[in-house]
């Protein structure tokens, strides 16, 4: 992968930013050792790596807003990193940039039931929001399968959803406020403790923008009565298309459940290997859960039983208690690190609408028998929002760029049947050179003005989302 040319004026300044920065900052704050700066010299997204020129960590939307003044007075490039989770190298370092981590940043600052909101230091991490609240009756919708560890500030970054997204939306449709950084250091507050505030809607091009228009601090979140019940129920199949046409057929009932998640064999066996959830023999499987009273319940797992019934299901598995329920979310929820333990991976998100799941999924098959990388797929089915983990060895030479050349035809078909690039991982350095298969470059200028109107120097998470030479040439202006 093609990276920028570093600014070897800022690398050549070194000694005099980081004594600029080590006296604005408490000493624990700044890391500058090499042996230190590997562990963030990449994010979940392991197949690139690049040692950043140092690291500060700031426990304050002040100490945040004094960091960017000193990088944004010596021109130094800014990696706003949250929990550095990223399946997309949305916080991969550039060799002459400083990673400004939020991760001491995890404070609750106010919650108000009244109002239905939380507001959160956003290096908190997502499962923590609910794990705060969760005592009293509330929880916050998104959850992302990484939400033991990734904060709420890459889910702002990203516009993350999970599992829960088809009934409760995505991180934008939750998200009431936020407090940001500019790169010259001016602190910004957007939104606040309702939904739709007036002047311009500058909160949802925050959300979703990928740290290229500043570093969110705070944020201001939705929060939620918990519902009387849910009850998931799984569905196995003996063909993948048929699961999609499964899912297809639910989403066009009008039923609208909490989430569907799909999982074919190899993910299958993967997480029964990892998990023991005790999951069917399979081509492929559902998992499809609904809330409400007991007799919503049963009503729609009533309506999806016969629904499902059509497609002549191998299995379908009703959870009647916690345990059961807990059993079969085990294994999706372990998906990722169940994958993790047999192969390297990429894990892609392309969007597509719900209606192409059988000719998607039965596509993504052939491409795999024609690069000869097997692809094991688990994802949001209700939404459309597709996780092919493509298996390869990194110790093979030559087996990561055909990996790479297998998801981009992935994403290209996600485009050419509706959809769109990314989901929920955002584009970061993994789709930037695809951008233009979604987007003119009429539609890519519009984009680009908008991050001029933030970070007129391009200072911010340089070389993610817009193609390379295209942002280059902005950063060099």
């Amino acid at each position: 992968m093609q990276m920028p040319v570093p600014r070897t004026t800022v690398i050549a300044r070194r000694a005099e930013i980081l004594a600029a920065l080590q006296a604005i900052l408490p000493v624990d704050a700044v890391i500058e050792q090499a042996s230190e700066l590997k562990a963030y010299e990449c994010d979940a997204l392991t197949a690139y790596r690049c040692p950043p020129l140092a690291v500060v960590l700031p426990r304050t939307t002040e100490e945040v807003a004094s960091v960017l003044k000193v990088c944004h007075q010596f021109g130094v490039p800014v990696i706003p990193r949250g929990a550095g989770t990223s399946l997309a190298g949305g916080s991969l370092p550039t060799a002459d940039s400083i990673v400004v981590g939020i991760a001491r940043m995890s404070a609750v600052l106010e919650v108000d039931f009244e109002d239905r909101l939380i507001r959160v230091q956003s290096g908190r991490t997502n499962l923590s929001v609910t794990g705060k609240i969760s005592d009293e009756g509330w929880f916050y919708a998104p959850d992302p399968s990484s939400q033991l560890a990734c904060a709420i500030s890459g889910n702002i970054a990203m516009n993350s959803g999970g599992a829960h997204c088809l009934k409760y939306g995505v991180t934008v449709n939750n998200l009431l406020g936020v407090r940001m950084v500019l790169m010259d250091g001016t602190i910004m507050d957007l939104g606040g403790g309702h939904m739709d505030a007036g002047d311009l809607d500058l909160l949802s091009v925050v959300c979703g923008s990928e740290g290229q228009l500043g570093i969110v601090t705070e944020a201001t979140l939705r929060i939620l009565p918990k519902p009387e019940g849910a009850r998931p129920i799984l569905i196995a199949f003996d063909s993948a298309s048929v699961a999609g046409a499964c899912v297809s057929d639910i989403i066009r009932s009008g039923l609208l459940p909490v989430a569907i998640e799909y999982m074919d064999r190899p993910c299958i066996r993967a997480c029964e290997a990892f998990a023991k959830a005790g999951y069917p023999d399979c081509e492929a499987l559902l998992i499809i859960e609904v809330e409400g009273s007991d007799a919503e319940i049963a009503h729609q797992l009533g309506l999806i039983r016969a629904l499902a019934d059509t497609h002549a299901p191998r299995e379908i598995r009703e959870s009647r208690s916690a345990e059961e329920s807990a059993k079969i979310w085990l294994g999706r929820k372990s998906a990722f690190g169940a994958m993790g333990q047999i192969n390297d991976y990429m894990c892609l998100d392309g969007t597509i609408p719900i209606g192409e799941l059988p000719h998607v999924l039965q596509r993504i098959g052939d491409l795999s028998q024609q690069y000869g990388l097997e692809v094991a797929n688990v994802f949001h089915a209700g939404d459309g929002n597709m996780h092919p983990l493509i298996l390869f060895d990194a110790n093979k030479p030559g087996d990561l760029e055909r990996c790479e050349k297998f998801g981009a035809d992935i994403l290209r078909l996600c485009v050419e049947v509706g959809g769109c690039l990314t989901g929920e991982h955002g584009v970061g350095v993994e789709k930037r050179d695809l951008m233009l298969v979604q987007f003119n470059r009429d539609d890519l200028e519009a984009q680009m003005l908008v991050k001029d109107a933030f970070d007129p120097h391009w200072l911010l998470n340089p070389a993610k989302v817009f193609p390379l030479e295209v942002s280059e040439a902005r950063r060099s202006q």
